[in-house]
């Protein structure tokens, strides 16, 4: 049995643990309300713009612009968007392994299969440590490594990743681009997404749309476009960034409070166990005493 020392000693450094945990909850639980309040205002403005898209792009057709220009997906470049730190749950394993799954063409999406099986080669763009970390010890081609995004997020850091990718897909080095990372939803629940990026797909047009109708543009639609498209690309990019940024802090506010709670439990079952051994030391004490008393009454 351990020591009554062994066991305080323990007691005191889950309660340090604990207090820890509270306080990484707490912080977490801060920079998820203001991660929430720019992922609000992002949204909107990404569907906006995207049904801007549209309407533009349903008059327009496809060869438009070289941005919305469907061909076969040979060259693939896959964003997987990480953490750069951990004690966040399940966050940066799940974006992982839906990356390597697409990578691999295993358990791919019903929706992604068909252009997943005109892939001949994959290249990866890293956005944060913790897939950096894991994808430099794969067999995989690395295009790009983007660090401290998530922890210091901004339009100029989305618009300088999204001008690399939209000046490869015009010249021809890439036929596709994807992005996999964290939806958030809610504090508890996170779904790993595998999105196309490039080319972009103009949401379709619901029928009874007042804005549907033919529009004369000035300065032209081409130049619209030319204006509209990479900065759409910029946009989704930066939204996806904001999209993790809230999902990691949920996670991390998650698995803290799950933490917290655990050192609870194991401090009240150290407790338990010293009460039990201190009890018992008494008792063996007792035991002894008694037993020298007899022994002098005896002689």
């Amino acid at each position: 049995m351990p020591s009554l020392k062994h066991i305080r000693t323990r007691i005191g450094s889950v309660k340090n643990t604990q207090q820890i945990t509270k306080a990484m909850k707490m912080v977490a639980a801060s920079r998820l309300r203001h991660a929430q309040d720019r992922l609000g205002r992002a949204r909107p403005y990404s569907g906006s713009v995207r049904r801007m898209i549209s309407q533009i792009a349903a008059h327009a057709g496809e060869e438009a612009h070289p941005l919305l220009a469907q061909r076969p997906a040979k060259r693939a470049q896959v964003i997987v968007l990480t953490s750069d730190r951990g004690l966040c749950g399940g966050f940066n394993s799940n974006v992982i392994k839906a990356a390597s799954r697409y990578i691999d063409n295993t358990q791919v999406d019903e929706s992604l299969q068909e252009v997943r099986d005109q892939h001949e080669h994959i290249e990866l763009a890293l956005i944060g440590k913790k897939g950096t970390s894991f994808f430099n010890r794969q067999d995989v081609e690395i295009r790009q490594e983007h660090l401290d995004v998530l922890t210091q997020p901004s339009l100029e850091r989305a618009n300088d990743i999204g001008s690399t990718v939209v000046a490869d897909f015009i010249d021809g080095n890439l036929d596709a681009v994807f992005v996999v990372y964290n939806e958030f939803k809610s504090a508890i629940q996170q779904n790993v997404r595998v999105e196309q990026l490039l080319p972009i797909v103009p949401a379709p047009i619901e029928e009874g749309d007042t804005q549907a109708g033919e529009f004369k543009y000035e300065p032209t639609k081409n130049e619209i476009l030319d204006a509209l498209l990479p900065m759409f690309v910029n946009v989704e990019i930066y939204r996806h960034i904001l999209e993790s940024i809230a999902s990691e802090m949920g996670a991390r506010m998650t698995a803290m409070e799950s933490a917290t709670k655990n050192a609870t439990d194991l401090i009240q079952s150290l407790t338990l166990q010293y009460n039990r051994a201190r009890q018992a030391a008494i008792t063996t004490e007792l035991m002894e005493i008694t037993g020298g008393a007899e022994a002098l009454k005896q002689s």
